[in-house]
C-alpha cells in the first residue's frame, strides 16, 4: 500500500468529481496519502473537494484532500501529478471545430486543425507545469490526460527529464463496443490495438482464440441485410473500415477514410459537439452541488461528465508503478523499440510492462502495410506540431498545420491559422502569433 502525494490539475473540472470517485474506488491501495485538486475555478473545487472528502469518509479510507489555486504551492513534494485540464474550456473546443468548416476542413476536438490549435494552448500550459515540477517535485511522475495526450507528451519527453506516461481508454473501451455491436460477448475479446493515441489499430484480435474477424464481417453483412435502425451510421462506417482492413480501428480513423461524408455532416449540423457538451455543463454542476450536500455523495453516470468513473486507467497505472503491480497496461510513451514503424524517440501508443521502475513499453511488431502510412504521417505531423507549440515560430506552426493529412494545404493551413490563431490570441506564447 503505496502513501504518496498526489496532485491533480484540472481539479476543478467537469471530470474532476468522476475522477476522485476512481481514486477513492481504489484508495485502499493509496491509504494514508494526499491529494491535492489543483484548478483555476476556486468553487468548483470546493465543490470537488467537498465529494471527494465525503466518499473517502464514507468507505472509511485514511485520505487527506484539499484544494488550491496555487499551482506551484499544490506541486510542493509530490510524488505524482494528474493533468486533465482544458485551455479555454468549451468556448475554444467551439472555436476549435466551427472555424475549420468555413474553410471546408474537418473542425475537432483531437483531430486536423481543432487538435492542433488545442495543442499549440496545452502545451503552452504544460510547459509551465513542467517548470513548476522541475523546481518543486523534480523526482515527481506526470500522468497525462490533457488532449491531443499524444502531442503533449511528444513535447515533454523531448524537453524535460519529467517521467512522463500518456493515457487513454480509447483501445479498451472501442475494442469491445465493436464486437458488441455484432452481438458478440465483449469479455471474450482478446485485442491489441498500438500506434498512436486516436491513431491505433489491433495487430491482435482474437475472440474465444479464434480470428474475430470473420465473426465481425458475417455481423455486419447481416446488420446491412437488416438495414438495421439500432446501429448509428458511425458505428456501421467504423464496422466497414474494420471488414475492409482487416483491423480493429480507432474510431478517430472515421474522419480520413470518410472525410467527405463527415465533413458534409458536420456542416449542416446545428450544432457541434462543444456547444452540446456546453448545454449539460449547468446540470452537471448542479448535480455535483447537489452530491457534495450528501453525507454520502454518489454520482449519478446519466449527470456526470464521463460517468461516475473517469480516468480509471491513470488510477491503474499509479497503482501499477506505487505498489509494484508488474502489469501490462496502455500507455503514450516514448516508442523505444516497441513499434519497428516509428522511431525510437516518438511518442507512441503501445502496450507497457508496469512497475516501481515506470513503464517497459512492450516490443508489438510492426503495423499492417496497408494502414500504416497514414499513421507514420500523422506521427510525423505531431513530432513537427509539438516542436512548434513548445518553441516555435509563426512559421514552424503553418508548416506544421499544412503536414495534416485533413489539411494538405498550405494556403488553407495559413488562412485557418490566422482566424484560430486570432480567436485564441490570450491563450497563445507572442512567438505563435507575429
Amino acid at each position: 500500500m503505496a502513501r504518496i502525494k498526489l496532485a491533480y490539475i484540472g481539479g476543478g473540472s467537469t471530470r474532476a468529481a468522476g475522477t476522485m470517485a476512481s481514486f477513492i474506488w481504489q484508495g485502499a491501495q493509496f491509504n494514508g496519502s494526499e491529494v491535492v485538486l489543483i484548478d483555476l475555478d476556486k468553487e468548483r473545487l470546493i465543490t470537488v473537494e467537498t465529494i471527494a472528502r465525503k466518499m473517502a469518509r464514507a468507505r472509511g479510507l485514511d485520505l487527506t484532500i484539499r484544494a488550491t489555486t496555487n499551482r506551484r504551492e499544490g506541486l510542493h513534494d509530490c510524488d505524482a501529478v494528474l493533468t486533465s485540464f482544458r485551455p479555454g474550456g468549451f468556448e475554444a473546443r467551439y472555436l476549435d471545430e466551427s472555424i475549420p468548416l468555413k474553410h471546408g476542413v474537418i473542425g475537432q476536438e483531437t483531430q486536423g486543425p481543432g487538435g492542433f490549435f488545442m495543442a499549440l494552448r496545452s502545451i503552452h500550459v504544460m510547459k509551465s507545469i513542467v517548470e513548476d515540477m522541475e523546481a518543486v517535485c523534480p523526482n515527481a511522475r506526470l500522468f497525462n490526460y490533457t488532449n491531443p495526450v499524444n502531442i503533449v507528451s511528444e513535447a515533454v519527453t523531448h524537453h524535460t527529464a519529467i517521467a512522463t506516461v500518456s493515457l487513454c481508454e480509447g483501445p479498451i473501451v472501442s475494442n469491445r463496443e465493436y464486437v458488441s455491436l455484432v452481438g458478440l460477448d465483449p469479455d471474450a475479446l482478446d485485442a491489441v490495438s498500438v500506434g498512436l493515441n486516436h491513431g491505433s489499430w489491433t495487430v491482435r484480435h482474437l475472440y474465444d482464440g479464434q480470428d474475430v474477424m470473420p465473426l465481425l464481417r458475417a455481423g455486419y453483412a447481416r446488420l446491412r441485410q437488416e438495414k438495421s435502425t439500432s446501429v448509428a451510421s458511425e458505428d456501421m462506417r467504423l464496422l466497414d473500415l474494420a471488414c475492409r482492413m482487416d483491423s480493429l480501428p480507432s474510431s478517430y480513423f472515421q474522419y480520413y477514410y470518410f472525410k467527405d461524408e463527415i465533413l458534409a455532416e458536420l456542416q449542416h449540423k446545428s450544432s457541434t459537439r462543444a456547444q452540446d457538451i456546453m448545454a449539460s455543463v449547468p446540470d452537471y454542476w448542479a448535480h455535483y452541488r447537489e452530491q457534495a450536500d450528501r453525507d454520502e455523495p454518489e454520482l449519478d453516470p446519466a449527470r456526470s461528465r464521463g460517468g461516475i468513473h473517469e480516468l480509471e486507467l491513470g488510477i491503474d497505472v499509479m497503482d501499477a508503478i506505487f505498489n509494484d503491480r508488474k502489469e501490462v497496461w496502455y500507455v503514450n510513451v516514448p516508442n523505444r523499440g516497441s513499434l519497428l514503424d516509428f522511431p525510437d524517440d516518438m511518442v507512441v501508443e503501445t502496450v507497457g510492462f508496469v512497475d516501481r521502475n515506470g513503464v517497459r513499453p512492450l516490443a508489438m511488431g510492426h503495423l499492417p502495410r496497408h494502414v500504416v502510412g497514414l499513421v507514420k504521417m500523422l506521427g510525423e505531423y505531431q513530432a513537427l506540431t509539438a516542436e512548434a507549440a513548445w518553441s516555435g515560430t509563426r512559421t514552424d506552426a503553418i508548416r506544421a498545420l499544412a503536414s495534416h493529412p485533413l489539411v494538405f494545404s498550405l494556403a488553407k493551413a495559413e488562412d485557418i491559422y490566422n482566424e484560430l490563431a486570432a480567436a485564441h490570441q490570450r491563450l497563445l506564447p507572442e512567438r505563435l502569433l507575429t
